[in-house]
């Protein structure tokens, strides 16, 4: 309990000084500005409303590849212009694409943030597509897939569970996108991407640092107030239909160990819970990954890996905010002499036990004071700070509910986390994608095989 209360200490003052200030300009951009005093830096983050949730069969990837290719000019600045004078001004920049958003953003000294906005303003509504960059980006698109997934046995396990978890809903897309669509992208299908998506309209700047509000704005007012609007865009939020039953699937990859995925489908923050009975609900699932995996005493560690020894490294984790309904997951690997069967007992052991169980008040304390600290750590970075404001109002909520946070999750009781375990993680919302390694003579002769069967058909 005294750690709890120390966190709470800490937080209080965060939450309380840290006060955002919000604008929307006459073409829709919306401004969010969060002053922080106590280095005269600043981040500036351009976020929006497009990601891999938002593509469809046949154009997977195309928001990750936009990204890319943001960075390859305008028709003011050449390509590799953009990072090279952030760079002169001492500054970082980078993006990043995820199923819900794209993001773009700079860390600068205080005094330069006209110049991101300038730079930012100009890709926003001026990138120019270029072939022979375009041909280019494909290629270190394709690599990147190799690289990160097909080349990386437990990331593709991942991606196979989402995959076959989800039948209707748009997140069983990855954001690198599958290599086939990827292979037959085109420039016109970017062009057309990026005009649809790419609008003040569909975009949120959000600026934390050594900053005044009101200077800000007038930097968005000069900057992107000029911007042309884009047209409305009605969305079609494709829901995940029911489930019924346990999915399995088996995937068969060059590995030195066997593993195994676990994912039920849980509840998200939702505004459209914010006044019902069960808002909790995302919270006690939250503080239900922290009982199994919140550190060296959580219970997978302290149970599954030291205890038992079924497993060699395990770990659960749980998407609390994004646009649509998400997975709960356990993974892991098992120990020497183990096999991922007996693995999945376990790991339904302790579902179980959740399910039949209330936890102790002790360990509930100790779990909501990591949960808990861990968001605090999180809110002292400045980039941070950003992050979670861009995130929550990128995808439909509020940056309000960062300080709701942390009285969500301290009201959380042991009741609630029985009542969650019971309700959501049971085998009519479970896929379980088990990993079979094969070895680098294995997979090298089926390919020479299946490569020979191509050129008789041919």
């Amino acid at each position: 309990m005294k750690i709890l209360t120390l966190v709470l200490a800490i937080v209080l003052p965060i939450s309380t000084l840290a006060r955002v200030h919000e604008y929307e300009l006459d073409n829709g951009l919306k401004l969010l500005v969060k002053p922080d005093n106590r280095a005269p830096v600043v981040v500036s983050q351009v976020w929006y409303k497009v990601g891999s949730s938002y593509e469809y069969d046949g154009i997977t990837g195309i928001s990750h590849l936009l990204e890319h290719m943001m960075f390859k000019g305008t028709e003011k600045y050449a390509p590799g212009e953009f990072s090279r004078i952030i760079s002169e001004n001492g500054g970082r920049d980078n993006a990043f694409t995820g199923p819900d958003y794209t993001s773009y953003y700079q860390t600068l000294e205080k005094s330069r943030l006209a110049i991101s906005f300038e730079l930012e303003a100009d890709r926003m509504r001026y990138l120019k597509l270029l072939d022979e960059e375009f041909l280019r980006e494909v290629e270190v698109v394709k690599e990147e897939r190799r690289w990160r997934t097909e080349d990386n046995p437990q990331s593709f396990l991942y991606e196979s569970a989402k995959a076959a978890a989800f039948q209707t809903s748009p997140y069983r897309f990855p954001v690198v996108g599958w290599m086939h669509d990827i292979d037959n992208m085109t420039i016109n299908d970017l062009n057309l991407w990026y005009k649809k998506w790419y609008a003040p309209n569909n975009a949120t700047v959000v600026v934390v640092g050594d900053v005044d509000p009101n200077d800000v704005y007038a930097l968005a007012y000069k900057y992107f107030g000029p911007l042309p609007a884009g047209e409305k865009i009605q969305l079609d939020n494709k829901k995940e239909v029911p489930q019924r039953g346990t999915k399995r699937i088996t995937v068969k990859r060059p590995a030195e160990l066997p593993s195994i995925m676990m994912a039920y489908k849980t509840p998200v923050i939702s505004l459209d819970n914010e006044n019902q009975d069960y808002n909790w609900e995302p919270y006690a699932l939250e503080v239900l990954a922290g009982i199994l995996d919140g550190g060296n005493s959580a219970r997978i560690a302290s149970r599954l890996i030291r205890g038992s020894e079924v497993a060699a490294g395990a770990g659960a984790s749980y998407q609390i905010a994004s646009r649509l309904d998400n997975l709960f997951t356990l993974s892991g690997t098992p120990a020497a002499g183990k096999s991922i069967q007996e693995l999945e007992v376990a790991f339904r052991n302790e579902i179980l036990d959740l399910q039949t169980n209330l936890v102790g008040d002790e360990e509930l304390q100790r779990v909501k004071a990591q949960v808990i600290s861990a968001d605090v750590y999180e809110k002292d970075s400045v980039f941070y700070q950003a992050m979670i404001i861009g995130v929550l109002e990128t995808i439909g909520l509020s940056w309000k509910l960062a300080d709701k946070y942390v009285d969500r999750i301290s009201a959380v009781t042991s009741d609630q986390v029985l009542t969650v375990a019971k309700k959501y993680l049971i085998d009519d919302r479970l896929t379980v994608a088990d990993l079979y390694p094969l070895s680098i003579q294995d997979e090298g002769a089926r390919k020479t095989k299946s490569n020979s069967g191509d050129s008789r058909a041919r």
